[in-house]
């Protein structure tokens, strides 16, 4: 998500003020530790033993206290108000040259020996405000130290200083000398320090850039790492598990916690490491004691300097054994590639099946025409030898169409036809199909059929194949149905569905035994029939010539107590 600009403008402004006010306060620290040194050093030399001057006893301590409680309340106001951290630099580094100046002023002025404490505010300002702070602190410092030259000038000094009397022997010239040399080193002092503040700087920024990008590559890094499909395993120098990968877990079943630390074949035993960078399969069990196939590679992590790595690791291995290994679950992908082996035999098979069966056309058409010239003849003859032999006949002619409406199932349903949809009255295709049902021999006059396709008038579909997915289920209907209480309905009708386009639903269902729970799917495979003179191609040829017409068909237990079979074919959008 984008941020503004003035929302990324200010959260930096921000850091760099915590920055700031960190820097503020380790300064009022090192200020604090700078004044107790002094306090010894003071202590030290007013033992007698050197020719210096030092603030007396009381005037030291009171001195020293005024710079504690001047470091603790500007601490206190620092982190409690809202006060510009610069701004508050700014006074911070006048007052501490103020310090300095009085410090000078009460031991010698201009023969003090603490003169070039004036370089901490200097160097001190030059740091933590650049440009401006340590030109303001050597401003501050060489007017104040004017101040007291002037005053050692004029001989205006405490009462300490008097006794015995005080004379520094300069002239003017040579306090004019003193004046413009601390002057000068004050500015090439705050000169000196505000470059190496910004040589300071940028290099904290490029620094920082440098963090920042590397935790950026470091997430990066990470949520590949994580989220990446394929599971990854990296091993050190032992053959122990150093990372695992979320798609790793999910691949083996085991949290990373089980596997860091362990030795790679406890887990794997089956991998082998033969050729790196080749794929290879493995068996593999997972937690939960399944067991599946796993594809998986490896490469070596290379080291540029193998002294380095092994004092790293301590010398415990040689570096190069480390490996990184990428595994997938492969079962699914082995199991669909058995298929579609499988799929090519049987389209294979298919093919020739099919024409087999189109060669077999040419002899039944010459078997079943002969038998019906000798069964003519026969019928001719009137003898009981000839009863006989036409019953035979008659038998051949039966298994004959039989074979044959086998060879026509077959075919259609190894070479399905191009679906050719157009617009024709339902009513009149249905009416043929039923014409059709009422001459075969398991149509009786107890059957009780029942039509609600009043609001049907045309349908999109192709009218061939239509008036054979309803012979077939319908054909399949009478074969079930009780003999003396036969009862079928027939409904079709139109309907919409959620996306507002038009579906026509034609549902058949009867009265007959039903289905068995658990095989209305399996009605619709090959060969799949309880019909002693069915081919189990029926419904499988209806199923085949549904889809064709991008439609769906579904068998389930209709309220008439039999089987009830739901055909859906989509009409197109006006």
């Amino acid at each position: 998500m984008s941020h503004p600009p003035d929302t990324i403008f200010s959260s930096e402004r921000g850091a760099v003020e915590t920055l700031l006010a960190n820097q503020l306060l380790w300064m009022l620290l090192l200020r604090t530790i700078l004044y107790t040194v002094i306090l010894g050093l003071s202590a030290y030399l007013q033992t007698g033993k050197f020719n210096v001057t030092v603030l007396p006893p009381l005037p030291l301590f009171f001195f020293i206290l005024s710079v504690y409680v001047a470091s603790i309340v500007s601490g206190i106001l620092l982190l409690q108000t809202g006060i510009s951290p610069r701004r508050f630099g700014l006074i911070q580094i006048i007052i501490d040259t103020l310090f300095v100046s009085i410090l000078v002023y009460y031991t010698g002025a201009s023969g003090s020996i603490f003169s070039p404490l004036y370089f901490f505010p200097i160097i001190a300002g030059g740091l933590i405000l650049p440009r401006l702070g340590g030109l303001i602190a050597a401003g501050a410092a060489t007017l104040q130290y004017a101040c007291v030259l002037t005053l050692d000038y004029y001989q205006i000094f405490p009462e300490f200083f008097k006794i015995p009397p005080y004379d520094n022997g300069r002239d003017i010239y040579t306090t004019l000398n003193l004046f413009a040399v601390y002057g000068l080193v004050f500015f090439l002092a705050a000169i000196l320090s505000s470059l190496f503040s910004g040589r300071l700087r940028k290099t904290e920024e490029a620094l920082s850039d440098s963090v920042r990008d590397f935790d950026r590559l470091s997430l990066l890094y990470k949520q590949i790492f994580d989220d990446i499909s394929t599971g990854i395993i990296t091993t050190d120098q032992e053959n122990r598990i150093t990372s695992v990968n979320n798609a790793a877990e999910l691949i083996t079943g085991y949290p990373s916690e089980d596997l860091l630390s362990k030795r790679f074949h406890d887990f794997f035993p089956y991998v082998v490491f033969s050729v790196s960078g080749s794929r290879h399969s493995a068996e593999f069990i997972r937690k939960n004691t399944d067991k599946i196939r796993i594809g998986y590679s490896y490469a070596r992590l290379q080291h540029s300097r193998k002294s380095d790595s092994r004092q790293q690791m301590g010398n415990t291995g040689d570096p190069e054994n480390c490996k990184v290994i990428t595994i997938q679950d492969i079962s699914e992908i082995e199991r669909m590639e058995k298929q579609v082996q499988q799929s090519k035999k049987l389209a294979a098979i298919g093919r020739m099946s099919a024409g087999i069966a189109h060669d077999f056309r040419n002899p039944l058409t010459a078997i079943s025409g002969s038998a019906q010239i000798l069964a003519e003849e026969l019928n001719l003859l009137n003898s009981a030898q000839t009863k006989v032999t036409s019953e035979l006949v008659t038998i051949i002619l039966r298994e004959s169409k039989r074979l044959s409406h086998t060879v026509s199932d077959f075919l259609k349903f190894a070479r399905p036809e191009h679906v050719e949809s157009d617009w024709f009255l339902f009513r009149r295709c249905l009416d043929e199909v039923i014409e059709v049902a009422r001459l075969t021999p398991e149509w009786s006059g107890h059957i009780q059929l029942e039509l609600f396709t009043e609001d049907i008038v045309d349908i999109w579909a192709d009218q061939y194949q239509l008036f054979t997915i309803l012979n077939h289920i319908l054909q399949n209907a009478l074969v079930f149905v009780p003999v003396e209480d036969g009862h079928i309905r027939i409904i079709a009708r139109e309907v919409q569905v959620a996306d507002e386009t038009d579906q026509f639903v034609i549902t058949v269902e009867d009265n007959g035994p039903g289905i068995e729970p658990g095989e209305e799917e399996k009605i619709f495979e090959p060969f799949q029939t309880k019909r002693v003179d069915g081919t189990g191609l029926g419904l499988a040829i209806v199923k085949q010539m549904v889809e064709g017409h991008q439609g769906t068909i579904a068998a389930g237990k209709s309220f008439l107590g039999g089987a009830k079979f739901v055909v859906t074919l989509p009409l197109p959008q006006q």
